[in-house]
């Protein structure tokens, strides 16, 4: 390991998480030399076809208080991140806390209920408030397109984001760093060393954020199909993230800007990333149409498919040794869980630069 203050860093793997930590990384003093097996401009990643979510809230009730945590830790980041990536790139990238409404029909009251019971029972009473029951009024006072829903659940400190504004506001400003970035290459890591098809290079520190491009060195990782659908109705006008409720699955309606809506609900235990299937895009728009019956006209602009990193416990692994860092599992968390992952990882650069110091 080096002895100075400021480390070269390569980091393999250009999505969310790779983008991020080279930013932050290169904001900090450190050179950084930035890997992707495709191009930058064009991502074809997860973190491409996400809904850019951040919903502790709404992930705890399917997932482990772990989850939670590191989520709200995030949300004490990004806005700061955000402003200061739109203040240096000149970027608007939507970000928005104006939090989520859970919604569900008559007949499905009950998931309603349950949901609202198992967080309560999660968060504990200090944390209760970020849990709010709607009637028909207070609902229609906060999404008045939700007017034909008589009760729902508001998580007052979600967040959402356009993943895909962020993304190139990110690449922007690694440019403005003059970060060094290698596209159209494939790497394999190991402590100290990136290699390539072209030979190997040496660095103080190799982080790896290869998603499933790191499959081979970390046992049990996974791909987890989603599937979405960008669609564009001027007819419905939302504020906010809507989930709707149902037996079978949650659809997410995200909005965006130009009437445009991002929906979602998939989850399929399949690497497979051909198109959409007949029976999702029936689903989703069964779902979306039940909502709001002005989404009938709504016209489907975009469908997205890929896989989501994800460890056998759906928990994110960050292992640490001389040399090397590699964070994977990410899976439908990543634009919750990066910041607070990144945040993880300067701790322990600090510590590295600090060990280095006192040994010289």
């Amino acid at each position: 390991m080096s002895t100075k203050s400021f480390f070269n860093i390569g980091i393999a793997g250009a999505g969310l998480l790779g983008r991020l930590m080279a930013w932050r990384l290169s904001e900090k003093g450190h050179q950084v030399t930035l890997f992707e097996s495709g191009r930058l401009e064009k991502p074809v990643g997860a973190c491409h076809t996400a809904a850019g979510m951040i919903s502790p809230l709404s992930e705890l009730f399917h997932c482990p208080l772990p989850i939670y945590q590191l989520g709200m830790q995030s949300l004490q980041h990004w806005p700061s991140w955000v402003s200061q990536l739109e203040q240096t790139t000149g970027t608007n990238v939507d970000y928005r806390e104006k939090g989520s409404i859970l919604i569900a029909h008559p007949q499905d009251r009950n998931e309603l209920l349950q949901f609202q019971q198992e967080l309560n029972a999660k968060l504990g009473p200090e944390n209760r408030d970020q849990l709010q029951w709607l009637d028909n009024s207070a609902l229609r006072n906060l999404e008045p397109e939700l007017d034909r829903f008589d009760q729902g659940l508001y998580l007052s400190s979600e967040a959402d984001i356009d993943n895909r504004k962020l993304l190139l506001a990110l690449l922007k400003a690694l440019k403005q760093n003059k970060i060094e970035i290698r596209e159209n290459t494939s790497v394999d890591c190991t402590p100290e060393t990136i290699q390539t098809k072209s030979g190997s290079e040496h660095f103080d520190l190799v982080i790896d954020t290869r998603g499933l491009g790191a499959k081979q060195q970390i046992s049990g990782l996974r791909g987890v199909r989603g599937e979405v659908m960008v669609v564009e109705t001027p007819e419905v006008e939302l504020n906010r993230p809507v989930r709707l409720l149902h037996p079978r699955y949650q659809l997410y309606a995200v909005p965006r800007a130009n009437n445009q809506a991002v929906i979602g609900a998939t989850e399929i235990e399949s690497e497979d990333r051909s198109p959409i299937s007949l029976r999702s895009t029936m689903e989703l728009s069964s779902a979306l149409y039940s909502i709001h019956p002005a989404f009938a006209e709504a016209r489907v602009i975009e469908t997205r498919v890929n896989c989501r990193p994800a460890t056998m416990d759906n928990l994110p692994v960050v292992e640490s040794e001389p040399g090397l860092i590699r964070i994977n599992g990410l899976f439908r968390h990543g634009y919750l869980l990066a910041p607070a992952l990144v945040i993880q990882a300067e701790a322990e650069i600090s510590r590295l630069t600090q060990t280095t110091e006192q040994v010289t």
